[in-house]
């Protein structure tokens, strides 16, 4: 076996049995000492890949972030889709993808909702083409409709970004065991289409 596949075949072993504790255990309770011993892997050989915890969990949050930002670019190209039929699509697009990698789902809700204090700008750069395809499935939904003339897109955009950072906000208050990652989904998705569709229904006043 050659040098650089070995590598590649160790740092993956790190890498699986960091995967497992933190989404077990969420950044705060995960240690190097049970990714070692969990994924049979020595310290020396842990700190040779990596330098620390942090450059781990952050490895982690990558893999996560561009796994989904681009299984979402796949799965989301082309077809006639309608409004609601978009809307319907990305979000079962998101679900597919952490049903199967429910590793990921965890990690992903961990660095969005409570991300570690210390590493919130290296995560918000991690991120950043995650958060830029979004506002690119929310242009194009955007694109199909007819805004009111006092309502501008970008208006539209940051009010979305409110309203994640609320429903953010309600499961920072219930703390890392009170984090339900599929109702947050739900959320995101049942915001975005009040959002569009409003509150009022039709006919009614």
């Amino acid at each position: 076996m050659k040098r650089e596949e070995k590598n590649l075949m160790t740092r993956r072993k790190i890498m699986d049995s960091a995967m497992k504790e933190f989404a077990n255990k969420g950044y705060g309770l995960s240690s190097v000492n049970t990714i070692c011993s969990e994924g049979d892997i020595s310290k020396g050989i842990l700190y040779h890949y990596f330098k620390d915890k942090d450059e781990i969990y952050l490895m982690c949050v990558k893999e996560c972030f561009d796994g989904l930002t681009r299984h979402l670019k796949e799965h989301m190209q082309g077809g006639p889709d309608g409004v609601q039929e978009r809307l319907n699509r990305y979000f079962e697009e998101r679900f597919a993808f952490f049903a199967g990698n429910p590793a990921c789902q965890r990690i992903f809700c961990d660095a969005v909702i409570m991300p570690p204090a210390h590493l919130e700008g290296a995560i918000r750069e991690i991120k950043a083409g995650f958060d830029e395809f979004n506002m690119e499935v929310l242009n194009e939904i955007l694109s199909q409709v007819s805004l009111r003339k006092d309502v501008t897109r970008q208006e539209v955009i940051d009010t979305f970004s409110q309203y994640q950072d609320f429903i953010n906000a309600k499961y920072q208050m219930a703390g890392a065991s009170g984090i339900d990652v599929t109702e947050r989904e739900k959320s995101c998705s049942r915001a975005l289409s009040i959002l569009l569709y409003g509150v009022i229904g039709r006919g009614e006043e």
